[in-house]
């Protein structure tokens, strides 16, 4: 187990009882009370330092190498999965993962952002970043789930759309831009969970929704704190004070209607009870499959059009000039 900066005190008392396991003593008596007074002492500090979490340490924990990326939850909540490749423009980009599957006998077309656990695997995922063949890919497989209309859902879990220049050559802006507007159209419900990282274009090009979920300790910004803090003070040592400005935790865009729903993480973060975690994510696209099957093709369209038109606050020109004009007066 991996464990965080903010997380030592746990990892000492939690090394202390695996000690003391160990031992072998002729009266269990002497030893049962002590672990039971480490594991209570466990229990309490984790539940401490997790219910006053900073913003950075989310951002930590939706990075944390042991969390449960796109495939764990989809061989977890899905049965008869078959996973669907290639874009049939140019090539099968691995960074984006998703096929068809059943969840409780409701069949879906479930894809999203796949990580590597190794070096290996990561260099041949790109570290979860697309390709434009990776968000063309998915866009295929929501049209199809159109055709023969499946619900889609999608997992969110990536650092960003891939910055290479074969990714420019291939056209990024334009496939990212391409599946925000096809989305917008869909005639089926959509469900989006981010269940990592949500950076970007990267993450919204699969992620225009008729219900948006974040996973407790995960991200979702325009930026991450890093570059945030690069642009700003040109170094990356105010990550933590870009993190607490931008706001873009689950919590806080719960507070700022971006999303519908915060799904609530195993005590000490998803990584360390994958199951429990891909529960708690299955219950939320069941509810919201429920919720969302009673509305007809039209107004799954028009209510996802309208949630992202409502975003943000705006004036119009021609109402700050009648503004102005009042303040004059």
């Amino acid at each position: 187990m991996n464990y965080l900066d903010f997380e030592k005190p746990i990892v000492e008392l939690e090394n202390k009882i695996a000690e003391l396991s160990q031992l072998t003593l002729a009266d269990d008596d002497v030893l049962s009370p002590e672990l039971d007074r480490l594991q209570k002492r466990v229990d309490e500090l984790r539940t401490s330092i997790f219910s006053n979490l900073t913003r950075w340490q989310r951002v930590q924990l939706a990075r944390h190498p042991d969390r449960p990326y796109t495939l764990d939850y989809i061989y977890k909540i899905t049965e008869d999965f078959i996973e669907l490749h290639g874009d049939r423009y140019y090539s099968d980009d691995k960074a984006i993962v998703g096929g068809i599957g059943s969840i409780d006998g409701q069949s879906v077309m479930i894809m999203g952002h796949q990580k590597g656990r190794d070096t290996k695997a990561r260099q041949y995922r790109r570290f979860g970043m697309p390709n434009p063949d990776g968000y063309r890919k998915a866009l295929r497989l929501m049209k199809t789930a159109e055709k023969f209309n499946l619900p889609i859902i999608t997992l969110l879990d990536t650092p960003g759309a891939f910055p290479g220049l074969e990714a420019e050559e291939r056209g990024q802006a334009e496939a990212i831009a391409r599946n925000l507007r096809e989305m917008a159209d869909l005639k089926v419900p959509v469900i989006t969970i981010v269940i990592g990282e949500g950076a970007s274009g990267g993450a919204l090009g699969i992620g225009m929704g008729n219900e948006v979920y974040m996973m407790e300790n995960t991200w979702y910004s325009v930026i991450s704190p890093e570059s945030c803090s690069s642009i700003l003070w040109k170094t990356w040592d105010y990550k933590e004070q870009a993190a607490l400005a931008l706001k873009l935790t689950a919590q806080d865009l719960s507070k700022l209607g971006v999303i519908d729903g915060v799904i609530k993480e195993p005590l000490g973060g998803a990584h360390r009870e994958h199951d429990k975690a891909a529960e708690s994510v299955k219950e939320f696209i069941l509810s919201g499959l429920n919720k969302l099957s009673a509305l007809s093709p039209d107004k799954l369209r028009m209510e996802r059009i309208e949630k992202y038109s409502k975003m943000g606050s705006f004036i119009e020109e021609q109402e700050k000039v009648v503004a102005n004009n009042k303040q004059s007066s």
